[in-house]
């Protein structure tokens, strides 16, 4: 499991939760298949561009929305819960109000397998959340942009 950095003084701003860049780096370079939790298909919005993003760069992102299901997004059909996944999820990417982040925990630790890593996007976190996902040996990334996180370590694959 990795050794995250985090506020130590649990006090006002939260300092994000990531691994360090080299471990970033391998999960990001090893990582296939990400499922997003809140996807969006409204253009425009982050829920949607940073997986269109991703998708550009050659991983598999499935969308997971009930009020999407079964449209087309990232070149996949849209999934109403982790449940009806067809298939492992190496990264759970999260969407979700900070307050509805726990409503996912059971359904993350449901998977079969458990995924390598949940990524909490940018302006999140649920510290609870991320302890119960850590002791699994879940890899947690909280409050960072997958997107800029991407591009920071590994550039634009695709342009």
């Amino acid at each position: 499991m990795s050794q995250l950095h985090s506020n130590p003084t649990g006090t006002g701003g939260s300092v994000p939760d990531a691994p360090a860049d080299d471990e970033l780096k391998g999960l990001l370079t090893d990582v296939r298949r990400i499922a997003v939790i809140g996807a969006s298909t409204r253009d425009g919005r982050p829920a949607n561009y940073v997986p269109a993003y991703l998708a550009g760069q050659g991983y598999d992102v499935v969308g997971v929305n009930p009020g999407a299901t079964g449209e087309q997004l990232f070149g996949n059909k849209v999934v109403g819960s982790l449940a009806e996944l067809e298939q492992p999820v190496d990264l759970v990417n999260v969407f979700r109000r900070n307050e509805d982040i726990p409503g996912h925990l059971d359904d993350i630790l449901a998977l079969d397998p458990l995924p390598r890593a949940v990524w909490i996007q940018l302006g999140l976190r649920h510290d609870e959340t991320a302890q119960a996902l850590r002791a699994k040996g879940i890899t947690v990334i909280q409050d960072r942009c997958l997107m800029v996180e991407h591009r920071r370590l590994l550039g634009n694959r695709n342009g």
